[in-house]
């Protein structure tokens, strides 16, 4: 895709990752529109120059409120971004868990999907357009203290396959953009050295969308290990490490 002049809707890009890509992109030449559901967010976001919009993507009628906000006052939108994700640590031993799980599916999983859904006719019809998804490297390389983050980020990266294949003929694109562990606040990065800083993240995102239009998939460097990691015969040793965390987990020891 060419980022110097598209027509971008990014879904839940108040703050991190999607509101540093937001910035990107406009940087790049492109218009931006940021949703969110913050509307103290959204006023400070629109003071720098962007359109914004509120979006919940758990709330149908906000999807289709933000929808017919968008393509009213632009109507060659021609790229998606669905960013809205939720991520938070549960313990499956305890049965309140399950109150976490149904907001990350429903956040996560059907949150992209709703905003596809609502989108996916416009961009049909104008032949031509993008849609990219944003799962996570958790959902090739379980976090264990974050079971159903990584179930709904592998329902997105599924999703996003079936779609690509569907669209397939009609001028639609679809990539996958898989983030690391980005630190996209000080207190991240202190909690997680190992953490992706979020301007150099961004920044490899970007060059990657230059060299190549629309990959299927979006990988910085730092995400390859945890996405070939069955391939590479290393995800047993790597889930292990990654299961220490469950100390973290309240009443584990």
């Amino acid at each position: 895709m060419n980022i110097t002049n598209r027509t971008v809707f990014i879904a839940g890009a108040t703050s991190g990752i999607g509101l540093e890509l937001a910035r990107r992109f406009a940087a790049a030449g492109s218009t931006v529109i940021v949703g969110g559901r913050r509307t103290d967010l959204l006023d400070q976001i629109g003071a720098e120059g962007f359109a914004t919009v509120a979006i919940d993507v758990t709330d149908q009628a906000s999807i289709d409120r933000a929808r017919d906000t968008v393509l009213d006052a632009h109507p060659d939108l021609d790229t998606i971004m669905t960013m809205s994700g939720v991520m938070i640590p549960e313990d499956l031993r305890d049965p309140a868990h399950f109150t976490v799980a149904e907001k990350s599916i429903d956040t996560n999983l059907l949150g992209t999907i709703r905003v596809i859904d609502a989108f996916t006719p416009h961009l049909i019809a104008r032949g031509a357009g993008t849609i990219i998804t944003v799962t996570s490297g958790i959902g090739f390389l379980p976090f264990p203290v974050m079971p159903s983050y990584a179930a709904s980020k592998a329902g997105v990266h599924a999703y996003s396959e079936a779609l690509r294949a569907q669209l397939d003929g009609t001028g639609v694109e679809v990539a996958e953009l898989v983030p690391p562990a980005v630190a996209t606040t000080p207190e991240q990065a202190q909690l997680n050295p190992h953490a992706l800083e979020l301007a150099g993240f961004a920044t490899e995102v970007m060059d990657l969308l230059r060299t190549d239009p629309t990959p299927h998939e979006i990988l910085v460097k730092g995400v390859l290990m945890h996405r070939w990691a069955e391939r590479d015969g290393t995800y047993d040793e790597l889930v292990a490490q990654r299961s220490r965390a469950l100390a973290m987990l309240s009443g584990r020891q």
